[in-house]
């Protein structure tokens, strides 16, 4: 009898995740025979979960917060751009146990990125970060694959700005956060990576009238779906992304792996995972 494959995400909190609507909305769509769950694992319990999905039938999982850098020290083979964003947030595991680790929040950026804003081009000019946690992290390694000549961010902490400079070198420059407009002038891609404006934290307080009209701006926070931060540059008659295509993009590759089929990300899968 051959096992129906299995695959979830792992978080702490997870109730909150849109992964299980995403996954078993594709897994509907497409007829495919599997489950897709949220489970919440405590860091203690980080490594006894990743040896114990595979015997329970798991083939993947996605990695959310807060267990996204600390799964790759239990990974047997990390690609590239997981080790360079120093996080991964998709595992695959093997027949023979081994757990095989990657990175698709850059691609799924980028994805979002260039389904909400065809015209969009990466060397038109200079990219604009808010934030410098781990997301700034896989975007600015997409950006820089996808040609963008400088990217300046700008960190309420600016040594955690200093420290992306660092490892990632010349192209990044930093700006204190008092003077964080002043990137404005000459970005062309203005993104907000910071938790700010989302349900339930601060407001983003960052004057944005210094927008380029022909600037793509767009925003990680997905809830709620038209932050203050996209309204104000829509406000400023540039072209605006929100962030939900990120999420429905970056699980493309885990699904494919996982169950054999290459998801569709279009309005029918954004109203699924909306309802």
């Amino acid at each position: 009898m051959t096992q129906i494959p299995r695959a979830g995400v792992i978080g702490n909190p997870i109730s909150h995740s849109l992964s299980p609507k995403l996954h078993s909305y594709w897994l509907n769509r497409y007829g495919i025979e599997g489950t897709y769950t949220a489970i919440k694992v405590t860091e203690d319990k980080l490594e006894e979960t990743l040896r114990d999905l595979p015997k329970q039938g798991f083939i993947g999982a996605n990695v959310t917060l807060p267990h996204k850098t600390s799964v790759m020290q239990f990974a047997d083979n990390i690609t590239d751009r997981a080790t360079l964003i120093g996080a991964a947030n998709t595992l695959i595991f093997k027949n023979d146990g081994r757990i095989f680790a990657d990175n698709t929040d850059g691609y799924g950026f980028m994805a979002n990125l260039r389904q909400g804003a065809p015209e969009w081009d990466p060397k038109s000019g200079p990219a604009a970060i808010f934030g410098a946690g781990g997301a700034a992290r896989a975007i600015i390694v997409a950006l820089a694959d996808a040609g963008v000549p400088e990217i300046i961010i700008s960190n309420r902490t600016r040594a955690k700005a200093e420290a992306l400079r660092a490892d990632f070198g010349a192209r990044i420059s930093v700006i204190d956060w008092v003077q964080a407009d002043q990137m404005l002038e000459e970005a062309r891609t203005v993104i907000n990576t910071t938790s700010l404006g989302m349900v339930g934290a601060q407001e983003f307080k960052v004057p944005l009238n210094g927008l380029r009209k022909d600037a793509v701006v767009t925003d990680i926070v997905y809830n709620p779906l038209k932050t203050p931060f996209l309204l104000a540059a829509e406000q400023q008659g540039c072209r605006t992304v929100d962030g939900l295509g990120m999420l429905l993009h970056q699980g493309v590759p885990g699904f494919e792996r996982w169950f054999g089929q290459r998801p569709e990300v279009d309005e029918a899968t954004r109203k699924a995972v909306l309802s």
